[in-house]
């Protein structure tokens, strides 16, 4: 079936080329990282040249992106979420998940650091610091995927946040990191989202390289049975590139400051 439909979107594809009719448009619902920092606008035009139509994007927390699939209203997904992304899988919200990329998490505050986490590399224990210290430690509580790892270390570290130190905002990253550098705060994030607003908060990296600070994305497509009107071919062709050669080089060039942000990990 899904062979019988790649055939399909192919024709159709090369059909609206040779009429000079665009393909239609398919409705991403991805996780805040993915556009805050930069990436999407990098890589969308590539695919978008080959596909014919455009991409429209809806970028939110991982969970509500998920909450969109599971409602119709998106074709395919791009998150970091691997439990609420298995979870959707299993309830037959999607019909097709693939790992994509991975980067890291990290913890960054200013830089007169004064829970004193600098250089360390053991995330519950700078959880631990955080609280004792009584600092600022700003949160998206969002339900995103980067809530969904604060979380679990605040879980791991046997601490409940909360108190006037705890900052939990309902907003994305980039909102996040900036409120963290108005405040002298400290901060989950990922890496790619800190190093596009690194520059304008003043924060540095203070913990990182900790394994339980591996971030995965995957791409999954919305099931067409539970939503017979979704482009389903447009979200095959997405889920088809960007785990291709070309995707995955794509994926692979993104560099802020000559660094690069995005690990490909599709596989082979």
């Amino acid at each position: 079936m899904i062979n019988a439909l790649r055939w399909i979107f192919t024709f159709t594809a090369f059909s609206c080329a040779v009429s000079g009719m665009a393909a239609p448009d398919i409705r991403m619902a991805t996780t805040t990282s993915t556009e805050a920092s930069g990436l999407l606008a990098v890589i969308l035009p590539q695919f978008e040249a080959r596909y014919g139509g455009k991409v429209r994007v809806v970028a939110v927390g991982s969970g509500a992106a998920m909450k969109i699939g599971e409602g119709g209203d998106a074709d395919v997904l791009l998150v970091h979420a691997r439990s609420l992304e298995d979870k959707f899988m299993a309830a037959g919200y999607g019909s097709l998940r693939r790992d994509v990329m991975y980067n890291d998490f990290v913890i960054v505050g200013p830089a007169r650091d004064p829970a004193a986490l600098r250089g360390g590399k053991d995330v519950i224990e700078a959880f631990k610091k955080i609280a004792a210290s009584g600092a600022k430690f700003i949160s998206r509580g969002d339900e995103s995927g980067t809530h969904e790892m604060e979380k679990s270390y605040w879980k791991n570290a046997a601490l409940e946040a909360k108190g006037a130190w705890y900052v939990s905002t309902g907003q994305g990253m980039g909102p996040v990191l900036t409120m963290a550098g108005e405040l002298a705060g400290y901060a989950l994030t990922d890496r790619a989202t800190y190093a596009a607003y690194r520059d304008r908060t003043g924060l540095q990296v203070l913990v990182e390289g900790d394994a339980r600070m591996f971030n995965p994305y995957g791409v999954i497509v919305v099931n067409p049975q539970r939503y017979p009107k979704l482009n389903h071919a447009g979200a095959l062709a997405f889920a088809d590139w960007i785990t291709s050669a070309e995707g995955q080089a794509a994926v692979a060039a993104f560099k802020i400051n000559g660094v690069q942000m995005f690990f490909p990990n599709a596989a082979k």
